[in-house]
């Protein structure tokens, strides 16, 4: 088991969250500490994917903490430092709007900001319907900000939703561990 604290920060973007509790579980196998932070959407929102409360269950189960849940429980992250890596997956459009404007309004956004101040590498896994439309300057900046690595991401439906990216969310875990390296695994853009 690999000793480095892996944060792991889940959004929206509830179409995505099968796959993503199954990346999460590969984690957890993987990493001795994995702390779980959840977005008010995924804390709130039952959809047609499922309720709000059994997502939570399910993230507790896996990782063995109760997720944070406020912007008060992620702040201490920063300053107690308390992770080595800093996932956000799902990350959507809202969150990389936040991200590359700085704000710091969500648990998810409030734990990135308190990791990223000790210079460590956060993993973004995006999922977003506007990726090549409203969310493209975004994504533009924070793929150019220090310590974003981002999960290898391309057109998940180029005819029927054309602005629309997806990360290859199989793929986080190897991003994880170049990003704990410095590295941004590449080609970053699928085909």
């Amino acid at each position: 088991m690999k000793t480095q604290r892996v944060g792991f920060a889940l959004c929206g973007s509830f179409c995505t969250h099968a796959a993503v509790l199954k990346e999460l579980e590969h984690i957890c196998r993987e990493y001795g500490t994995v702390l779980p932070i959840v977005s008010q959407a995924c804390q709130t929102t039952d959809t047609r994917f499922g309720r709000a409360e059994d997502f939570l269950a399910r993230v507790e189960e896996l990782t063995g903490h109760k997720p944070i849940d406020s912007i008060q429980a992620a702040e201490p992250i920063g300053p107690k430092q308390l992770l080595d890596v800093l996932v956000i997956a799902p990350c959507t459009g809202n969150t990389l709007a936040k991200l590359a404007a700085g704000v710091t309004d969500t648990p998810v956004t409030m734990a990135a900001k308190a990791h990223l101040r000790n210079d460590r590498p956060l993993v973004a896994a995006i999922a977003t319907n506007d990726g090549l439309s409203a969310a493209a300057r975004n994504l533009g900046e924070l793929l150019a900000r220090k310590n974003y690595y981002f999960v290898p991401f391309g057109q998940d439906d180029p005819q029927r939703k054309p602005c629309s990216l997806m990360a290859d969310f199989t793929r986080i875990g190897e991003t994880v561990e170049a990003a704990l390296e410095g590295r941004q695994i590449q080609p970053v853009l699928l085909r």
